[in-house]
C-alpha cells in the first residue's frame, strides 16, 4: 500500500496491507486477550491510558510532522490536533472511574435490606474504523474509553492516515497496553469489509454517510451496538446585529480550517440582507489572506486537500453553482502545481438548487446566501438531510437559541463553530449518523449494563 504526500504527490512509504488471514489472526488474539485485560483493575487500565497521553505530548513534534506529511494539514494545525487529543485522553482518565464504577441506585431499609446496584461490563472485542481528517482526535473518542472500559480494540485507521495509526499503536504498546488488547489493521476498503464479517461485539465508524449506511445495513441483523459518526452540511446564520469584520474572520476560519475537511466545518452561510454586502466583501478579503503552501512551513495556513480524487468533486460543485447563476468571488480552481491544492473559494448569489448548498463539500469552498430575516434563515438551515451542527452569530443569546432550538441537529453553536468538547456528547441525526461518543454518554457507549437486586 502506497502512502502519498498530498502536497507534492511523492511516495512517503510503502506498507504491506493486511489480508483476510492476518485480520482474522489479529481478531483471535484480541478475543483471547480481552478477558484478561478486562480483569485488570479499572485504575490500572486508566493509568496505562494516562501514560499513553503523556507519550503523545513527549512526541508531539514527530507526530505532528508525520500527520502533516500524510494528510497535508498545516503543521500548526497538526500540533493543535495533538494538543486536543491529549485533552481528550485527560478527560477520559479523570472521569471514567466515576462513570464506570458500580452504583447503588436504590436501597430499601427494613427487616431485609434490599439494594439495587447498576454495574457496567465491557462489550468485548470492538472494531473501530476511523477517519483521516482528524485521526488523533477521532481515534481518541473511541480507543481510549473503549480500552478503559475493558474492551479489546481492533482499529483500522484510514488508508490516508495509516502512519498516524501506526504511531497510535506504537505509543499504546509503549505505555503498557498489551498487544492482545489492541491491534491495528492496515488497509483500505477491503480491510474494512473483512472487519464487517468478524463476530465482533460492537462497531464504531467515522466517515461518509454512504459508507455508514452500508455498514448499518450489513450489521442490522447482528444485534450489536453500532455507532456511526457521519457527515454534515453544517449551516451558519449571520444576523444583522454582529460586528461584520469579526464575524467574517470567524466564518472564514470555520469554512477553511483544515482546508474545510471537517464534518462540522461551516459548509453554507446565510447572511441577513442588511449586512450581506459588507459581510461578503469582508469574507472575500479574509479568504484572500490565506497562504497556500507546504504544510511543514510555519507560515502556511491552507494545505492541500488530502484525496486527489476529491478535487473533481470540488470543481463540480463550483461549476454547477456558476452554471445555475452563482457569482464566483474568488478561487474556484484546482491549482496547476504539484499536489492536491484547491484555491479557497467563495460563491455568492447561491440558492438551494445548487449542490454546493445541499451536498457535503468537505473542502475549501463556501456558498453565501442572502436572507431577509431570521425566519427565512431558519427555513433554509433546516433544508437538509443532515443533522450534525448549526451555528448562529448574533449579539443576542436569546435570538440565537430561538433558532438553534428549532433545528434537528446534535450540536448548536452561538458565536462559535467547529468545536468538539469531551464534556458534551457528539452525535448526529438523520444522515449525520447515530449513537454517541464523548461525555459520560460516550463512556457508557462502550459498556453493557447489568442490574443487581441484592437482599441481605
Amino acid at each position: 500500500m502506497k502512502i502519498v504526500n498530498p502536497a507534492n504527490g511523492e511516495t512517503l512509504r510503502l506498507l504491506v496491507a493486511d489480508e483476510v488471514a492476518t485480520i482474522e489472526a489479529k481478531y483471535r488474539s484480541l478475543r483471547e486477550g480481552q478477558k484478561a485485560w478486562a480483569a485488570r483493575p479499572l485504575k490500572e487500565r486508566i493509568g496505562l491510558l494516562d501514560a499513553f497521553g503523556g507519550l503523545l505530548g513527549r512526541n508531539k513534534e514527530e507526530l505532528a510532522k508525520t500527520l502533516s506529511l500524510e494528510i497535508g494539514k498545516p503543521i500548526r494545525e497538526s500540533r493543535n490536533e495533538i494538543d486536543g487529543a491529549m485533552g481528550r485522553v485527560r478527560y477520559f482518565v479523570e472521569n471514567s472511574e466515576k462513570w464506570l464504577s458500580p452504583e447503588t441506585v436504590n436501597e430499601s431499609p427494613g427487616v431485609q435490606v434490599t439494594r439495587e446496584v447498576l454495574a457496567f461490563e465491557p462489550l468485548g472485542v470492538i472494531a473501530n474504523i476511523s477517519a483521516w481528517n482528524y485521526p488523533y482526535l477521532i481515534a481518541m473518542n473511541v480507543i481510549v474509553p473503549a480500552l478503559i472500559a475493558g474492551n479489546a480494540v481492533l482499529y483500522k485507521p484510514s488508508e490516508f492516515s495509516t502512519l498516524t495509526g501506526q504511531y497510535i499503536q506504537h505509543l499504546l504498546f509503549k505505555a503498557g497496553v498489551p498487544e492482545d488488547a489492541f491491534q491495528a489493521v492496515i488497509g483500505a476498503a477491503a480491510a474494512g469489509q473483512a472487519l464487517l464479517k468478524l463476530p465482533l461485539d460492537g462497531f464504531f465508524f467515522t466517515g461518509s454517510y454512504k459508507i455508514g449506511r452500508s455498514i448499518a445495513q450489513s450489521l442490522a441483523g447482528r444485534m450489536i451496538p453500532v455507532v456511526l459518526e457521519l457527515g454534515g452540511k453544517d449551516p451558519l446564520y449571520v444576523a444583522d446585529d454582529v460586528d461584520v469584520e469579526k464575524a467574517a474572520a470567524m466564518a472564514a476560519e470555520g469554512a477553511f480550517y483544515n482546508a474545510g475537511q471537517s464534518c462540522c466545518a461551516v459548509e453554507r452561510i446565510y447572511v441577513h440582507e442588511k449586512i450581506h454586502d459588507a459581510f461578503l466583501e469582508a469574507l472575500v478579503a479574509e479568504t484572500r489572506k490565506l497562504k497556500l503552501g507546504d504544510p511543514l512551513e510555519e507560515a502556511t495556513t491552507l494545505g492541500p486537500v488530502t484525496r486527489e480524487a476529491h478535487l473533481k468533486v470540488l470543481e463540480g460543485q463550483v461549476w454547477d453553482a456558476v452554471a445555475r447563476g452563482a457569482a464566483l468571488k474568488t478561487g474556484g480552481h484546482a491549482m496547476d502545481v504539484p499536489g492536491n491544492f484547491f484555491e479557497p473559494t467563495v460563491l455568492a448569489e447561491v440558492d438551494h438548487t445548487m449542490s454546493v448548498m445541499k451536498e457535503e463539500t468537505f473542502g475549501p469552498v463556501i456558498g453565501i446566501q442572502k436572507v431577509k430575516d431570521d425566519e427565512e434563515a431558519l427555513r433554509l438551515m433546516a433544508d437538509t438531510e443532515y443533522g450534525l451542527t448549526a451555528a448562529v452569530f448574533s449579539k443576542s443569546e436569546e435570538r440565537a437559541k430561538a433558532i438553534l432550538e428549532k433545528l434537528d441537529v446534535g450540536t448548536g453553536y452561538w458565536n462559535c463553530y467547529d468545536r468538539v468538547s469531551p464534556w458534551l456528547p457528539w452525535s448526529g441525526r438523520r444522515n449525520s449518523g447515530m449513537g454517541t461518543t464523548l461525555s459520560y454518554l460516550g463512556i457508557h457507549a462502550f459498556v453493557k449494563t447489568k442490574g443487581y437486586h441484592l437482599r441481605a
